[in-house]
C-alpha cells in the first residue's frame, strides 16, 4: 500500500496495522476513565463561583469575571495550535516524541513571556476598554498564571496520547481540585482578589512542575530541540493556531462588548448567564481528545471506514450524555442559578437558557474531525464567518433583547459554522448525508430526553421550597426517568445495555456485601 499524503501536502508516514478494535472498547471505555477522573473536579470546581459569589460584592465578582475572561481569551489564542499538533504528530512519529514535546515547550514558554510583557504594557489601555480600572492593578498577576498554565497544558495530552488514560484522569481531578483549594482557601480568610491571584499563581506553578517532572521522566534524553520537527509543528499549527485566534474572538466577542458597554456589577450577571459548565467541558474534551486518536490512527492504517465507524459513535455516545444534560439544565435552570449564586443574579436565569441551548452543538464533534484531517485552513474559514455574524449582528440583538440577545448571536452565528462544518466533514470521511451522523440515534435521544423532563418540570413548577430542595427532587427524578427510558427505548447496543445496568447496580452489590 503506497504512502498518502496530507492535506498540507506532505507525504503521510506509511500506513501501520492497528489492532482491531471494537467501538466500545476503542473510544468509549478510554473516555469513560477520563471523564471519571474529572468528574471529581466537576463537583469540586462547582465550589469556586459558588463561594466567590458570596464572599465578594457584585463589582468584586464581576471583575474576577473579567480577570478570568482576559486569562481564557489568552490561553486559547497564546497556544497557536503547539499543543493541539501533539496530536497529530505523536501517534505517527513515536521515535521523535521528545522533540515534538520539547520544541512545544519552548514554544509556549517563549509565547507565554511574550504575553506577560504585552499585559504589563498595554494594563491602561485593557482596563480601559473593559471599563473597569481596577484590572491595570491585578494584570501582573493574570500573566504570570497565563505563562505557568500554558507550558502545563501539554500534561494531559501526552498521557492521552501514550493511552495513559487512568494516570490521565488522576491528572485531570488533581488539578481541579487542587485549583479550587488554592482558589478558595485564601480569600475564606480574606476577601481580596489579590489574595486570590496569589492562590491561583501557587496553584499554577505547581503544576508547572509537576508537568516538568512527568516529561522528563517520561522522555528524559529525548527531550531536545529539532529545527525540521519545529518546521513540520510550525506548518501544521500555524493554520490552527490562526483558527483559534479567529474562534476565540467569535466566542469572546459578546462577552467584551457587554463588559465595555456596562459596568463590572451588570457585566457580573451577564458572566453568570455565561457559566461554563466543567461537566460539559470534561465530557467532550475526554471524548474528542480519544476520538481523535483513534480516527488518526484508522487513517494511517488507510481504514477510512474505520475512521467513520470512530465518528458516528463518538458522536452517538456524547448525545447519549448531552441532550439530557442541556434539557435537565432548561428545565431546573432558576433553582441551579439561585443556588449557585444567590438571589442576585436571578436574572441571569434567562440568559443561561438561551447558553445552555448552544452546548447541543458542543455535542457534535465537528472541530475534532478536522483536526484529524488537518483542515485547519477550513477552521479559519469557518471561525471568520462566525466572528463577522457575531460582529455585524451584535449591536442589533443587544437593542432589540437586552443582555439576552449578546449570546442569542452567538448561538445564531455557531449553528451556521456548524453546518458549514459537517458539510466539510461530510466529504473528507467520503460518506452520503445519510451517513454523516447518526440521526436517528440523535432523534431518539432527542425524544427521550424531552419525555424524561415532564415530571422534572412538574415538580420544579409545582414544588414550594427552597432550592437546593427542589433539585434534590427534580434532579433523581429526571435522571430516573431518562434512565427507564433510555435503558427500555434508547439506542444503545447490547455490550452498552449490560454495562449500563452493572453500572447501576454497584452500589446495591456494595451495599448487600457490607450487609
Amino acid at each position: 500500500m503506497t504512502a498518502r499524503s496530507d492535506s498540507l501536502g506532505h507525504e503521510a508516514d506509511p500506513p501501520f496495522e492497528t489492532p482491531p478494535t471494537k467501538p466500545l472498547e476503542a473510544l468509549f471505555r478510554p473516555a469513560l476513565v477520563l471523564m471519571s477522573g474529572r468528574l471529581v473536579g466537576f463537583v469540586v470546581a462547582f465550589a469556586i463561583p459558588m463561594v466567590l459569589a458570596r464572599v465578594f460584592d457584585q463589582t468584586d465578582f464581576g471583575t474576577y469575571k473579567q480577570l478570568f475572561l482576559i486569562f481564557g481569551t489568552l490561553f486559547g489564542v497564546v497556544q497557536m495550535g503547539m499543543a493541539e499538533s501533539l496530536y497529530y504528530f505523536l501517534p505517527s512519529r513515536s521515535e521523535s516524541s521528545g522533540r515534538f514535546v520539547f520544541n512545544t515547550l519552548v514554544t509556549l514558554g517563549t509565547l507565554g513571556l511574550g504575553s506577560l510583557l504585552g499585559l504589563w504594557l498595554f494594563r491602561n489601555e485593557l482596563a480601559a476598554t473593559m471599563n473597569n480600572p481596577v484590572l491595570a492593578e491585578l494584570i501582573m498577576p493574570v500573566g504570570l498564571y497565563l505563562l505557568f498554565m500554558l507550558m502545563a497544558v501539554v500534561l494531559e495530552i501526552i498521557m492521552t496520547i501514550r493511552r495513559q488514560f487512568v494516570a490521565a484522569s488522576i491528572s485531570y481531578a488533581l488539578t481541579d481540585v487542587a485549583r479550587a483549594l488554592f482558589y478558595l482557601t485564601p480569600v475564606l480568610f480574606l476577601a481580596d482578589l489579590r489574595v486570590l491571584m496569589l492562590g491561583a499563581l501557587v496553584f499554577a506553578f505547581a503544576r508547572l512542575a509537576a508537568t516538568v517532572v512527568y516529561v522528563g521522566r517520561e522522555f528524559g534524553g529525548e527531550l531536545r530541540p529539532d529545527r525540521q520537527a519545529f518546521a513540520e509543528q510550525a506548518r501544521y499549527a500555524v493554520s490552527f493556531g490562526i483558527a483559534a485566534i479567529i474562534g476565540t474572538a467569535q466566542t469572546t466577542f459578546h462577552l467584551y462588548a457587554v463588559s465595555n458597554a456596562f459596568d463590572a456589577a451588570t457585566f457580573a450577571i451577564y458572566a453568570v448567564g455565561c457559566l461554563q459548565i466543567p461537566l460539559s467541558d470534561f465530557l467532550m474534551t475526554s471524548t474528542s481528545n480519544v476520538m481523535m486518536v483513534n480516527m488518526r490512527e484508522r487513517l494511517l492504517a488507510g481504514d477510512l471506514e474505520g475512521a467513520v465507524a470512530v465518528w458516528l459513535d463518538g458522536n452517538r455516545k456524547l448525545a447519549l450524555i448531552f441532550f439530557p444534560m442541556v434539557t435537565g439544565l432548561l428545565v431546573m435552570a432558576h433553582p441551579f442559578i439561585v443556588l449557585l449564586f444567590t438571589d442576585t443574579y436571578a436574572d441571569s436565569v434567562p440568559i443561561f437558557m438561551v447558553w445552555t441551548l448552544g452546548m447541543l452543538l458542543v455535542a457534535i464533534l465537528t472541530d475534532s474531525a478536522l483536526r484529524v484531517f488537518a483542515l485547519t485552513r477550513f477552521l479559519i474559514f469557518q471561525n471568520l464567518v462566525a466572528l463577522g455574524l457575531v460582529a455585524l449582528l451584535l449591536q442589533w440583538f443587544l437593542a432589540q433583547f437586552g443582555l439576552v440577545g449578546a449570546v442569542m448571536v452567538t448561538l445564531v452565528a455557531a449553528s451556521v459554522v456548524k453546518v458549514m462544518a459537517l458539510e466539510r466533514v461530510r466529504r473528507a470521511l467520503e460518506v452520503e448525508l445519510a451517513r454523516l451522523l447518526p440521526w436517528k440515534s440523535l432523534a431518539v435521544t432527542a425524544l427521550l430526553s424531552a419525555l424524561a423532563a415532564a415530571p422534572a418540570w412538574a415538580v420544579v413548577a409545582t414544588l414550594d421550597a427552597p432550592e437546593l430542595v427542589v433539585l434534590a427532587v427534580a434532579g433523581p427524578v429526571y435522571v430516573l426517568a431518562y434512565y427507564f427510558l433510555l435503558r427500555h427505548f434508547g439506542p444503545l447496543e447490547r455490550g452498552e445495555k449490560e454495562q449500563l445496568g452493572r453500572w447501576v447496580n454497584k452500589p446495591f452489590d456494595w451495599l448487600r456485601g457490607a450487609a
